[in-house]
């Protein structure tokens, strides 16, 4: 009998292991991805200018004559930094007679200082570009198979300005007379040049048609219709109909203000100062002695680093020492409202959020974090957390968005992660991750977190950044967890008043907040979870 046992026990194991080594086996769709801003986007850009120009050199021998006052409407490659002059000289006269200012920004820089201040911008501006930037806005024209040419996408306009249509073009059988037409519903269009043997009718308006006896003579004027954006919006696009005789297409031009960079100044180039790149925020309420255990654990290996805290408490008590700002706030405000407050007062670029229980030790290195951000396209990086137990915690999720039609899309979160990252052999791809993270500042605070999640939240953020966030997680860089275990007579009236808060006799309120706000605000019927 206890032999039989023993062969069922041994059956079930090695059913159990067999199973595990299947699924260790599975091949993943991926192995290490490379998230580096990637050159291959380049080389197809350059090829798509290529075969642009070869579409544009195509009639170039087609003589043309310049439209002065539509040429001087489109954009240049460069800005001219100039002001009105004074020509009335009375008191007043600003008043009167409110004149352009000019101020060269450079001069806030000395002599010595800003070719190296522009060579560090430079270098910022090129990494925001790599990140900001998707194949979606490059340039692409569709050649002629309709038989119309057109661009397909990557077509702008900053509001109320000018812009040479590219990639307009007729490649049709011998006829008579060619003509196309363009129909617009936010601009109009026009042309920078006349070419000869051509019709137009329609310049200045919103529908423009041209004809000619000769194929190559319109398809040269093609070259040279202008759009002009005449109905103001921020950032939308027009819609526009490209017609020819049997055929009909439609593209869209973007109709936007340009992305306005936020670049952080990084210093001289060497190893990552840490106290230059990050500033670290935290949350505090009811537990002043674990965050001065935390900032204590910070200075032994981060001495000058900034420490902003946000703190609720009824009674705020000062927190003293160099490179830290303590923010007042209501009484009780709550967590996100904290999370908010923290890092609206970040000035570095990277931000490095921690619990006001957490404590630093040897493993938590923050230049390593550092570096997954500024070499890749990754916005935000968790460690992991070790429990006084010794378990080590990183919380890696994934989330699946599923439509759902008029009830409401699924939210699905599992654990796990989406790939490994290349060059780190410790960093994997996921979509929410530990409370311990470093994050770009601005990406953060672009997100933002609600405060209307008073006590109990975090994947609420993860959420709300999902399309937004490119989220990694690193498990070689730890934090330590303060022990949270407090036999009843261990506990001081600041911890009972803590648990009092954090952990409510009723938590239905909370939970049901939590439910509206992802029903209602983020249009969810359902939210799985393993």
């Amino acid at each position: 009998m206890l032999s039989h046992k023993k062969k069922v026990l041994m059956a079930m194991a090695t059913v159990g292991l067999v199973a595990a080594l299947i699924r260790s086996w599975t091949p993943r769709p991926y192995g290490a991805v490379d998230v580096r801003p990637k050159q291959e986007a380049r080389r197809v850009e350059r090829l798509l200018e290529e075969r642009l120009l070869v579409s544009q050199n195509k009639y170039g021998d087609v003589p043309y004559r310049v439209k002065d006052s539509v040429l001087s409407l489109l954009a240049r490659n460069g800005c001219v930094c100039e002001g009105d002059e004074r020509t009335i000289n009375i008191p007043y006269a600003n008043l009167l007679f409110p004149r352009v200012s000019a101020q060269n920004l450079n001069t806030a820089f000395k002599d010595s200082e800003l070719d190296e201040v522009k060579r560090r911008r430079a270098q910022e501006y090129s990494s925001f570009q790599k990140r900001s930037q998707t194949a979606a806005d490059l340039l692409i024209v569709a050649e002629a198979n309709s038989p119309l040419q057109y661009p397909t996408q990557g077509v702008e306009v900053r509001p109320l300005k000018t812009i040479l249509i590219p990639g307009l073009a007729l490649e049709d059988r011998i006829r008579e007379r060619y003509s196309v037409n363009l129909t617009a519903t936010m601009g109009t269009f026009d042309i920078a040049a006349f070419v000869d043997e051509v019709s137009i009718r329609g310049e200045g308006e919103m529908n423009i048609s041209l004809s000619s006896r000769y194929l190559t003579a319109l398809n040269r004027q093609l070259q040279f219709i202008t759009y002009t954006n005449t109905l103001f919006h921020p950032n939308t696009a027009d819609t526009v109909q490209f017609v020819t005789d049997g055929h009909q297409a439609v593209f869209t031009i973007k109709v936007r203000h340009g992305l306005t960079p936020k670049l952080y100044n990084p210093g001289p180039k060497g190893e990552y100062n840490v106290s230059a790149l990050v500033t670290i925020a935290t949350k505090t309420f009811l537990r002043y002695d674990k965050l001065q255990d935390l900032i204590d654990s910070i200075r032994q290996f981060y001495p000058t680093i900034t420490i902003v805290v946000a703190d609720d408490n009824e009674h705020p008590k000062p927190l003293t020492g160099p490179y830290i700002e303590h923010y007042i706030m209501p009484f009780g405000k709550g967590w996100f409202a904290g999370r908010n407050l923290a890092v609206s007062q970040v000035t570095t670029k990277y931000v490095l959020w921690v619990d006001d229980d957490f404590i630093f030790t040897a493993n938590t290195k923050l230049e390593k974090l550092v570096d997954v951000l500024e070499t890749t396209t990754i916005d935000l990086v968790g460690g992991a957390v070790r429990e006084v137990t010794g378990y080590k915690a990183s919380y890696r999720q994934t989330f699946s968005l599923e439509q759902g039609g008029e009830e409401g899309d699924c939210l699905h979160i599992r654990r796990g992660y989406h790939h490994a990252i290349k060059g780190f052999p410790n960093c994997v791809v996921v979509d929410g991750v530990v409370n311990f993270f470093l994050a770009r500042t601005d990406k953060v605070q672009q997100v933002g977190f609600d405060p209307r999640l008073a006590r109990v939240a975090h994947l609420e953020f993860f959420i709300d950044g999902l399309g937004v966030l490119h989220v990694a997680s690193c498990d070689d860089v730890i934090v330590n967890h303060a022990s949270k275990i407090k036999l009843p007579w261990g506990q001081s009236e600041s911890d009972k008043a803590y648990y009092k808060f954090r952990y409510p006799l009723s938590s239905s309120d909370t939970a049901q907040t939590r439910s509206s706000l992802l029903y209602f605000k983020n249009r969810f019927q359902c939210l799985t979870h393993n």
